[in-house]
């Protein structure tokens, strides 16, 4: 399995970036599987930002970007994408994707947290500067 993702680099606060990750070589096919976008900043454990939930294609995101990051996918190119827009230096960070999500549920089985990936990309460096 191979996650490739692109994007990223240096951007200036209050602008929007985009991050795409093409996946290759699941065992399934690409819509049986929970996608999301994690990230590491410096000093920091690796947080679940935004993930998509293969079971009834909803959405989840942390709420440290609630408003300002939409995930998306595209079944024919096994792709999933993250925009970012109102971009502040908090959000500087590596940023991985990760595919077959491991997920917290909360009392209503709603997701909570998108904890963990078996399968993770390499990893993109976005630094936010002020």
């Amino acid at each position: 399995v191979q996650l490739v993702e692109s994007g990223g680099g240096l951007v200036q606060a209050g602008e929007s970036l985009t991050l795409s990750c093409v996946v290759t070589g699941l065992p399934l096919p690409f819509e049986r599987y929970s996608v999301g976008w994690f990230r590491q900043g410096p000093g920091k454990e690796r947080e679940g930002i935004a993930c998509r939930i293969h079971l009834d294609d909803s959405k989840f995101y942390d709420d440290s970007v609630r408003g300002r990051v939409k995930i998306s996918t595209d079944e024919s190119e096994g792709s999933v994408t993250l925009e970012m827009t109102n971009v502040k230096p908090e959000d500087t960070a590596v940023y991985t994707c990760g595919v077959d999500l491991l997920l917290i549920n909360g009392r209503n089985l709603e997701v909570t947290k998108c904890a963990s990936a078996y399968y993770w990309g390499q990893g993109l460096q976005v630094t936010v500067s002020s």
